[in-house]
C-alpha cells in the first residue's frame, strides 16, 4: 500500500470533517444524497460522453491504483544500470547468444525490454536501437497518460455540475418564496453542498488522482529512456565503465551505480 497517498486522503478529508465537528452539531446538514446524485452522476456521464467506456473504467482503475506503491521506483533506477553493465559483461564474453540466453526470464516480465533485447540482437545499430525506442518510450507514454488526461478533466467537470445543483437549489428555493416559505431552506441546502460536492471531490480526488497517475507515467518514461541508452550502448559494444557513465549521467548522483562498489555476476 502507498501510505503516503492514503494518509494524505485520510488527512485531506479528515480534516475537512473535524472543521465540521467543530463548527456545528447538525453534521446531516452536509449530507445531501440529491447533491451527491448531482455532482457524481453528472461527472461520471460527462467522462462516459467524452470518451471511450475503456479508457473511463481504465481512469477510475488508476484512481484506485495510487492507493498502492508504483513498481517503479526512484532506486529501481539504479538496479537497471547494474543489470545493464552486466549485460554487457555477459556480451564481452559469450557474445550476443550469451545475452539472449541471460535475458530469457526477463523478456517474459517486461515487453519493453524484450523488444528492446530483440533490437540488439538483431544486430541495429546504437543509433537505430535509439531512435526506435524513443519512439516506442514516447508513443507509450501518450498511451499510458490517457487515464490521466481523464482524471483531470473530471476534476474540471466536478465544480461544474456543482454550479449546476446549486442552480437547482436555487431554483426551488425562489419557487417556494411565494406558496412556501418555511421550505426556503431546503432549496439552500441543495444548493451550496452540491458546490461543496463538487469542489470537493475535484480537489482531494480527481486532480490529485490525475497528478500522481502522470507522475508515475513519466517516471516508466525516464526508467524506458535510461534503458534504451543502455540497449543502444550494448549494441555498440561499449565496455561496462563506460555504460555505467553514461547511464549513470541520467541519475542524480546519490544513486550512481558503482562497478568498483558492487560485484557483478557475469
Amino acid at each position: 500500500m502507498s501510505l503516503a497517498t492514503i494518509l494524505g486522503v485520510l488527512f485531506g478529508f479528515g480534516l475537512f470533517c473535524l472543521s465540521v465537528i467543530l463548527s456545528t452539531d447538525n453534521y446531516l446538514l452536509f449530507l445531501k444524497g440529491e447533491s451527491f446524485i448531482m455532482v457524481v452522476g453528472g461527472t461520471l456521464a460527462a467522462a462516459f460522453i467524452s470518451f471511450e467506456p475503456r479508457y473511463v473504467v481504465s481512469a477510475l482503475r488508476s484512481m484506485v491504483a495510487i492507493l498502492f506503491n508504483h513498481e517503479v521506483s526512484r532506486s529501481i533506477l539504479t538496479h537497471e544500470v547494474g543489470r545493464v553493465i552486466r549485460w554487457g559483461y555477459i556480451i564481452q564474453k559469450n557474445g550476443l547468444p550469451g545475452l539472449e540466453a541471460d535475458a530469457q526470464k526477463v523478456r517474459r516480465q517486461d515487453r519493453f525490454l524484450s523488444y528492446g533485447l530483440d533490437l540488439v540482437v538483431t544486430g541495429y545499430t546504437g543509433t537505430e536501437v535509439r531512435e526506435i525506442l524513443a519512439n516506442t518510450v514516447e508513443n507509450t507514454f501518450q498511451r499510458q497518460v490517457v487515464p490521466a488526461e481523464i482524471l483531470r478533466n473530471m476534476g474540471g467537470t466536478a465544480p461544474a455540475f456543482g454550479m449546476i445543483g446549486t442552480l437547482v437549489g436555487l431554483i426551488i428555493m425562489f419557487d417556494s418564496m411565494g406558496s412556501n416559505p418555511g421550505s426556503m431552506g431546503a432549496g439552500l441546502a441543495v444548493a451550496l453542498t452540491a458546490t461543496l460536492y463538487g469542489l470537493l471531490s475535484a480537489r482531494l480526488l480527481f486532480l490529485p488522482a490525475a497528478s500522481k497517475v502522470k507522475q508515475r507515467e513519466e517516471l516508466i518514461r525516464y526508467r524506458n529512456y535510461l534503458l534504451a541508452e543502455g540497449l543502444a550502448l550494448l549494441a555498440e559494444r561499449k565496455s561496462p565503465r563506460y555504460i555505467q557513465d553514461r547511464m549513470n549521467s541520467y541519475l542524480d548522483p546519490s544513486i550512481h551505480f558503482s562497478i568498483d562498489r558492487v560485484r557483478i555476476k557475469e
